[in-house]
């Protein structure tokens, strides 16, 4: 896999995590923990996008 199509891999994950979190976060009852749990994830994909592109 080239460095491109990993980094749009990367990115489309991100992007999707970061849908999930805003429609968990819609409703009272979320659950907290999993939410940092993914924003966790979002932070590392997006930390592993900007090494790839520098």
């Amino acid at each position: 896999m080239s460095v491109t199509a990993h980094l749009e891999e990367l990115k489309k994950k991100h992007q999707s995590l970061s849908e999930q979190v805003d429609i968990v976060q819609r409703y009272p009852a979320a659950d907290q923990i999993e939410v940092a749990v993914m924003k966790k994830q979002k932070l590392k994909l997006k930390e592993e996008i900007i090494r790839l592109s520098a």
